[in-house]
């Protein structure tokens, strides 16, 4: 038998997620000998034996890898045979130069989850039960390698038997950098008003298998939940406030301490069965909530009711379920007396501020907003808000990307220098790149105050951290007023600054995604709600003819004047006012939206648009579905982001679309093509005047956006047979499925987003992309 020697370097999410153990296991079953360990550049393995297992055990790497491990690639090499027997992991070690990819914080096992609830079992009830398959990553990482103490688990020794445990190749807590159990973990504790008159903190250290409510810290959190109360929860990347999902008074109580408008609350139950009560779960969306990621996923309601004031006149629930052992014990195991069948689950923070995570600041930012608290000891070093999903025509499409996602790399089709994008100034997210790939932030949230540029600057800073990457280059949003822009401008030093305009980076990132090549060009249609053009006005709903270098536009919706920036965003009476004006639309108090204005408003709005006064010309495609909802009386007031189309959208769902047809024009006369949307306007005003149901117009005017998007394609395909749809109004599914299925049955080739947020989460990774190929 000939023996050779390889020497293999593993790179990709390969640290934190048992990938030695697999190597050593893989190895004795195939009897050969070597070693393996971790460097900055990934797993370095050195291995020996027969021909033929050497080949076996490398596809084994490649294509074999432990559940949560991503293998990148796998460079072999051969060297010398030394001979010998046995297999052995080595230590850490620093060199390499390499890049390490760091895993981010994964959903509870179901083994960890099996010993949570097995009173036989030394971890039983234990809330920070983990193994390498499961538990805290990104947001506990201080650095890499990916070592205990690098963690802020380095703050507990770990006793005899989990140091047993955490040296065993073949234990399934081999190097979990998170071990911990009763004897020498975290320690959980309760603070506030108790329900029952118990006063001050009760703090316990491990679990007692039959607890006292009284010695209890969860015992006391569920009391207080089951009582109405609210709770404030520290989980793996910030704390949550907390409450009955089914108790009207208590979710009320929550959305004015919250200041939190309308906006809809997510929702956690213990368990897919009762996920299944309160949403409409089929097979896809069921993989979705279990899987490692646990994503808050937005389902249609089911037949049994939360509170109303859960999610105010939504079709949808977003819904998560319980994905740290510290949720499955605040739910109660077998024996227990129960808690809230549901639980209201919402960032620690008032609307608009970023996730409260530390916990001096958390018990001071939270004081007015918590009855009580439940919190731990373990550090989060690294805040991390829920992600969001949803599905469209069972794909999945993301509505935010954080826990669970990041900080997982994205390829690049085009090699960039090393880059920094700092994003928008809405859903921010930042990301760094280097080379083919790049890395973007957890969500860090809106900028416009200070403590969310605080969390900017660490989140950029930890990311650099974590990549190594040192950017040579700053990408940027053209706006020139925008607070992304302007920290960039003020950390850049000598470095260049890239300004890409909002649009493009949006269409640039759904071509990056799908791995289109250097020269490839698409037809790009960029709807949202604001934007800033080069021609100064605010754009959003935009025909682009683009690749990554630039773009032309090919076509817009016409302008009309937007007074008072975000007054009108505030009150879409004013936004359907505009448009009516813009139509030459008399406004008759017999419209809805005329109605709603006040008359020393009205007179003001028509002075300014007369005269421009105040106003800015705006080709928003979020605007004008503003104004259809407040025309057809859905809405003439928001609280939130985009709520007027969101209640339109939700009313519009399952209307069997009729002959009445509503019909834009395109004035093709022009460079760019105008989308003129007056007849759509008068179609929906005449419609609204003879009482026609508002769940109808919305279902006409959905169609009429969907076929535009055609005709727009059908007007364009000379350029292209690639359409991309990006930017906000695309979350919107009745409009995305309409409009793909009928570009698809035209023959065109439709890029929809898939791993990036269509809004502005995702602009920084077209901002790369963009200034990359500048």
């Amino acid at each position: 038998m000939t023996r050779a020697r390889r020497r293999m370097t593993v790179r990709g999410v390969v640290q934190g997620v048992g990938f030695r153990p697999f190597v050593y296991t893989t190895a004795a079953e195939l009897s050969l000998s070597g070693s393996v360990s971790n460097d900055s550049s990934g797993v370095i393995v050195e291995v020996e034996g027969a021909q033929a297992d050497l080949a076996e055990f490398a596809r084994r790497l490649r294509d074999r890898p432990p559940p949560l491990a991503v293998v990148e690639s796998v460079d072999e090499v051969a060297i010398p045979v030394r001979g010998g027997t046995g297999f052995h992991i080595a230590d850490t070690t620093r060199d390499g130069g390499g890049r390490t990819l760091a895993s981010p914080d994964v959903a509870i096992c179901a083994d960890c989850a099996r010993e949570l609830g097995d009173p036989l079992n030394r971890r039983y009830r234990h809330p920070f039960i983990n193994c390498t398959n499961c538990g805290p990553r990104f947001t506990i990482i201080a650095g890499l390698p990916y070592d205990r103490e690098r963690t802020s688990m380095a703050d507990f020794a770990m006793c005899e038997r989990c140091a047993q445990e955490y040296a065993d190749p073949t234990d399934r807590r081999f190097h979990a950098q998170p071990i911990a159990c009763p004897d020498c973990g975290p320690k959980l504790a309760y603070a506030g008003r108790p329900a029952n008159s118990l006063v001050g903190a009760v703090e316990s250290g491990a679990v007692d298998s039959d607890p006292s409510p009284a010695a209890d810290p969860l015992s006391v959190a569920r009391e207080l939940l089951r009582a109405g109360g609210i709770l404030a929860v520290k989980g793996i990347g910030g704390y949550h406030l907390a409450c009955d999902a089914t108790n009207e008074s208590a979710v009320a109580e929550l959305r004015r301490r919250k200041r939190r408008g309308d906006k809809p609350f997510a929702v956690m139950v213990p368990d897919l069965a009762a996920a299944r009560t309160i949403v409409g779960v089929d097979e896809t969306s069921a993989a979705l909530l279990t899987g490692p990621q646990r994503p808050i996923v937005l389902l249609a309601r089911g037949d049994r009711a939360v509170a109303d004031s859960v999610a105010p006149r939504n079709p949808d629930l977003g819904v998560m379920l319980a994905y740290t052992p510290l949720h499955i014990l605040l739910f109660g195991l077998p024996g227990d007396p129960p808690g809230p069948e549901a639980l209201v689950l919402t960032s620690g923070n008032l609307g608009g501020e970023p996730i409260c995570y530390d916990d001096t600041d958390a018990r001071e930012r939270l004081a007015e907003l918590a009855d009580g608290w439940l919190s731990h000891n373990r550090r989060i070093l690294v805040p991390c808000d829920d992600s969001v999903v949803r599905l469209v025509d069972g794909l999945e499409l993301p509505i935010r990307r954080s826990r669970g996602y990041a900080p997982l790399p994205l390829a690049l089709p085009v090699p960039v220098p090393p880059t920094l994008a700092v994003g928008g100034d809405l859903k921010n997210t930042c990301a760094v790149a280097d080379g083919r790939y790049a890395w973007l932030s957890q969500h860090i949230g809106d900028m416009d105050d200070l403590a969310t540029l605080r969390a900017f600057d660490d989140a950029e800073q930890h990311l650099e951290q974590l990549t190594g990457v040192q950017p040579i280059q700053f990408a940027i949003d053209a706006h020139p007023l925008y607070r992304s822009t302007a920290w960039a401008r003020q950390h850049a030093g000598d470095r260049p600054v890239r300004a890409v305009q909002h649009h493009h980076a949006h269409i640039a990132a759904v071509m990056g995604e799908h791995g289109l090549g250097e020269s490839a060009t698409v037809v790009g249609l960029a709807f949202d709600g604001t934007g800033f053009g080069p021609d100064g006005a605010v754009w959003g709903g935009e025909v682009l003819l683009a690749g990554y270098k630039d773009f032309r536009r090919l076509a817009h919706l016409k302008y009309v004047p937007l007074a008072g920036g975000d007054v009108s965003v505030q009150r879409p009476y004013r936004m359907a006012l505009a448009h009516l004006w813009a139509a030459g639309i008399t406004w008759s108090p017999s419209i809805a939206s005329v109605d709603a204005c006040p008359a020393n408003e009205r007179g003001v709005l028509a002075h300014q648009f007369d005269t421009g006064l105040g106003c800015v010309p705006t080709s928003s495609m979020g605007r004008l579905f503003d104004a259809v909802s407040s025309l057809a009386g859905v809405r003439q007031l928001a609280d939130y982001e985009a709520q007027a189309a969101i209640e339109l959208e939700g009313l519009a769902r399952g209307i069997a679309v009729d002959t009445v047809d509503y019909r834009f024009v395109l004035r093709e006369d022009t460079e760019p093509i105008v989308i003129d949307p007056a007849g759509v306007l008068a179609a929906v005003v005449a419609d609204a005047t003879r009482g026609v149901a508002p769940a109808v117009i919305g279902a006409r005017f959905h169609q009429a956006v969907a076929r535009l998007v055609l005709e727009l394609a059908l007007a364009c395909a000379t350029e292209s047979t690639t359409v991309a749809l990006s930017g906000g109004v695309f979350q919107n599914a009745l409009l995305l499925s309409q409009a793909r299925t009928l570009l698809q049955h035209n023959g065109f080739h439709v890029l929809c987003h898939r791993r990036l947020p269509p809004n502005d989460g995702g602009l920084a990774f077209g901002q790369i992309l963009a200034a990359g190929a500048g």
